[in-house]
Formats: structure tokens, sequence, C-alpha cells
């Protein structure tokens, strides 16, 4: 299946899940010249399968372990309603919201679920991960030489601030630690942190919520490679493009900065390709009918994940040919788009429903 995208900035082409040269014949020839393509997002933190909670707190609080005893309590009722739905239903909640926000690939802060293997919709990153350094008894059995996330200092009380001299301690503070959260660093820890190399994911909104304050402004501008992550709408406030919007606010980062935490830093930092308009690239894109540091979820025209198309606007739909039965509408928040979940790509590179 060949593809044709004319958008505002560029016409891609895309074949078998590659972008290719733009010539020849194709079987979908998409126009959308009030829009621009570009590569589509990196979430760098989501709990995929806790998203269809909405928030649950009554903040401030202390830590994330005074978080999770307090609605655990508070909330029980709500939380045994949600925990019946369905495993597949509660992951796939997570994946449309990011594939609405433009994102095409989401690193899943929990263990590797069989569904991301069964026809998923979005790119997950197979990346080891633990809760915190005092909720992992395998902490010490990572493998150093790859890419590992965890929690660190997500709170504001002096546990908090003291998890990075522990991981310091335990020779688990290096270059290929990607930190989540980060908002209790003191100045001794940021001081650790920035000479050890590792990585912060910075989720602002969610951070905001539990504890009214979020990384401190020296460690997000020490020069350390900063990711931007939603979190789940347990904390968080929404998708991906909110975060970029609230972290732009803050003014903590450039946008040349905020650009590269949702594309080039973490590919780098998770071993990813770097996302690409080039030839050859993989074909995960996003059309944005506005720039990217200002766009809402209204603003997204089409969804490219491997090359297929997953999101469209209605007014798409009839360009994608043979793709438009294979979906359905679907409303998130106030915002409806032609989904498709069921068209897949086999071993071999070829489309199947």
């Amino acid at each position: 299946m060949r593809c044709l995208v004319n958008a505002r900035n560029r016409t891609i082409a895309v074949a078998n899940g590659k972008i290719v040269r733009p010539a020849g014949r194709f079987d979908i020839v998409v126009d959308a010249l009030d829009a621009d393509i570009r590569p589509g997002l990196i979430n760098a933190h989501d709990h995929l399968h806790r998203n269809h909670y909405g928030r649950l707190g009554e903040p401030p609080y202390r830590n994330a372990g005074h978080w999770a005893g307090d609605i655990q309590s508070r909330y029980r009722r709500r939380i045994a309603e949600g925990r019946r739905r369905s495993r597949r239903e509660a992951l796939l909640a997570g994946a449309w919201k990011n594939l609405f926000a433009g994102v095409t690939t989401v690193v899943h802060h929990d263990p590797w679920e069989a569904d991301f293997d069964r026809h998923f919709p979005l790119q997950v990153v197979p990346v080891r991960s633990a809760d915190s350094v005092h909720n992992a008894d395998n902490l010490d059995r990572i493998d150093r030489g790859r890419p590992y996330c965890l929690h660190v200092a997500e709170g504001t009380d002096s546990g908090a601030a003291e998890e990075v001299h522990e991981l310091y301690d335990r020779g688990l503070l290096t270059s290929q630690l990607i930190a989540v959260h980060g908002v209790g660093f003191d100045t001794g820890g940021i001081e650790r942190f920035v000479a050890s190399g590792a990585a912060l994911v910075w989720c602002p909104t969610s951070n905001m919520f539990l504890f009214g304050k979020t990384a401190p402004q020296a460690l997000l501008q020490s020069g350390v490679d900063v990711l931007l992550g939603s979190d789940s709408l347990l904390t968080g406030k929404g998708n991906l493009l909110d975060e970029i919007r609230f972290a732009r606010a803050q003014g903590s980062l450039s946008d040349a900065q905020l650009e590269d935490a949702v594309g080039a830093t973490p590919a780098r930092r998770l071993g990813l390709p770097v996302p690409s308009l080039e030839i050859g690239a993989d074909a995960n894109l996003v059309l944005l009918e506005k720039p990217l540091l200002e766009a809402g979820t209204d603003d997204i025209a089409l969804v490219m994940v491997d090359g297929l198309p997953r999101l469209a606007k209605p007014d798409l739909v009839p360009s994608l040919q043979q793709f438009a039965q294979d979906g359905e509408q679907i409303t998130v928040g106030s915002v409806t788009r032609w989904a498709n979940l069921r068209t897949q790509r086999d071993s071999t590179g070829e489309m199947h429903v």
C-alpha cells in the first residue's frame, strides 16, 4: 500500500511503513494543505492502563506514597469500578489518549503487556522500569548497559530528596538512568544527578497537581537531557500537547529544547530511530494545523503509526479509501476523530484487516 500526503510544508510518500520518494503511483492520496506534517511525538512517561480513572486525590501530598495510600482509601469504590474494565480496554484508553495528541511512541512505565504484541495501535518502547528505589527488589539486577526508567524524588519531603543519594550509594545513578519527576531534588542531589549523565523525564502538570511544585529550575536548566511525559490521567492534566503548552508557560526550557523533549532527546536516550521526514525513516507521522508548541487536540488532522492511518479528521476520511471502512468515530473530551484499530501490517509488510 502506497500513500501520498500533500501537506502545507511538504509532500511525504509512505510505503511499507517507511518514508519513500514521492514518485510513481499511489493507492491513497491525502490533501491537507492547511496542516504541516512532522514526525509523531514521543511520550516518555505514561501508565497506559490507568488513564480511564480520571484524576484522583485531595492534594497537596508529601510524596507519591502518601498520595497512593490516600486514594486507595478515599476512592476505593471508584478504583474498584475502574478495575472491572478489561485490561485491553484500559490499555486502549491510554493509547487513544496519546494518539489524539499526535503521539506515535510511548514509554509505558510498567511491566510489558501481551496486548502490545497483539495489534496495538501505538508503538510502545520496550524499556526496563521500576516504581522507585524503595519499591523495586530487582533494581540491583538491572542491565546497566541499557536504559532504565525509575520514579525519583517524586515528592517534597526529605525522603524524596534522599532518593537520588541512595541511588548514588547503590551505584544506580548512571548515564543509563531515565529518572521520572525529580521534584524533590536538593542542591547536592542536582549536582550528583548532573555529574552522572542521567536524563530527566519532566511531567509538570502531574507534579503541580500532587505537590504544588515541579522539578527545580536549577535542574531543568542544568544541561541535563530533559524528556517530556504526560503521566496518566490519575494525576496528569491531559495529554502530551497539554504538557507541552504548560511546560512552555513555565519558561524553564527554550522552544527548541521543548520540541526536542518530545522527539530527538527521548529517541536518543531510549535507543530509538531519530524522528525524521527523510527518505528511509519510519513513517510515524502527524499532521498539525497549528505549530506544535501551540497545538491542542483539535489541531490534530492525521496520525500515522508504522505507515498506517490511525486517526483522522472526518473530512480526510474519504481520502483514506479502503481504510475508511476499517475505522469508527471515537470522541475524547470534546474532539471526535475517525480511529482505525483493525488494520495491521504482517511480517512481510503487507496490510490486513
